[in-house]
C-alpha cells in the first residue's frame, strides 16, 4: 500500500445477522462492521480486519483517495464517508463506504494545508495567524479528486484574511459552500494583530504606596 493507492479486503456479510450484538461478536474477531453503498447497486454490509483499517487511518490521504474495496473478490472503487471510533480508545468501530461511478460528480471533504506561516510580514512582525477550518467540502468528478487544499499565506499582513473564494481550485473542482443558492463565502484564515498584555499601572502606584516609610528611607540610604 502507498499513499497514492490504498486497498482493502472486506466479507460480505449480508447474510448474516445484524445488530449491536453481531457488530460485538465482529470485534472480538478484530473485524471491523462496515457498509458500503451507492452507485446504483444495494448497500452491502460488510467486515474488514482491524489492522488493514488501522494502518490505513495513519495516513491522511486516506480520506480524500479513492480507494478499492476487494469484497469476496469483487473490486470496489469507494471513498470512506463516515468513520466512528470507540470515544476513549479512537479504534474503528464502524465505517460507510460509498461506491464512486466514473463520470458522476462526488461531494467530499478533503484536508486544508496552510503554507508559508513563517514567512508572512504578519508572522514576522509579531502577528498571530488564525486557521478557521481543517477541511473544505468540495465537488469534483472522481478522477480530479484532490488529496488536499494548500492556502499559501506567505503574503499576509497583520489584518489581513482569507475567504473561501480566494482558494486556488484544481481544475473541475468546487466548492460546495460557494455552489449552493444560499451561498456564503466565509473566512477560513486571518492574520490577527499581536496580543500586547497590558500593564496595570494603578496597581503598581499602589504597591509603592504599601511600602512603610521607614524602609523607604533606608533604601533611599543604602542607595546613597
Amino acid at each position: 500500500m502507498s499513499i497514492n493507492h490504498f486497498e482493502l479486503n472486506a466479507v460480505d456479510r449480508s447474510a448474516e445477522q445484524q445488530g449491536k450484538g453481531a457488530s460485538r461478536r465482529l470485534r472480538k474477531q478484530n473485524l471491523v462492521p462496515a457498509i458500503i453503498y451507492g452507485g446504483n447497486e444495494e448497500p452491502t454490509s460488510i467486515s474488514i480486519k482491524i489492522n488493514e483499517l488501522v494502518k490505513s487511518l495513519e495516513f491522511e490521504a486516506f480520506f480524500s483517495h479513492i480507494l478499492t474495496i476487494n469484497v469476496d473478490g469483487v473490486e470496489h472503487q469507494a471513498v470512506i464517508k463516515d468513520l466512528q471510533r470507540h470515544p476513549a480508545k479512537g479504534f474503528p468501530m464502524h465505517a460507510d463506504f460509498q461506491r464512486v461511478v466514473k463520470g458522476q460528480k462526488i461531494n467530499m471533504n478533503v484536508p486544508v494545508h496552510f503554507s508559508g506561516r513563517e514567512e508572512a510580514p504578519g508572522t514576522k512582525a509579531g502577528g498571530v495567524l488564525s486557521t478557521l477550518v481543517s477541511d473544505i467540502e468540495i465537488v469534483c468528478l472522481p478522477s480530479q479528486l484532490p488529496e488536499y487544499l494548500e492556502i499559501d499565506v506567505s503574503g499576509m499582513e497583520i489584518g489581513d484574511l482569507f475567504r473561501l473564494s480566494d482558494i486556488k481550485l484544481p481544475e473541475g473542482v468546487i466548492i460546495f459552500d460557494l455552489d449552493m443558492e444560499d451561498a456564503h463565502d466565509r473566512t477560513i484564515v486571518n492574520m490577527q494583530p499581536p496580543t500586547v498584555e497590558e500593564v496595570d499601572t494603578d496597581a503598581e502606584e499602589v504597591d509603592a504606596a504599601d511600602v512603610p516609610a521607614t524602609e523607604q528611607g533606608t533604601e533611599d540610604k543604602d542607595g546613597e
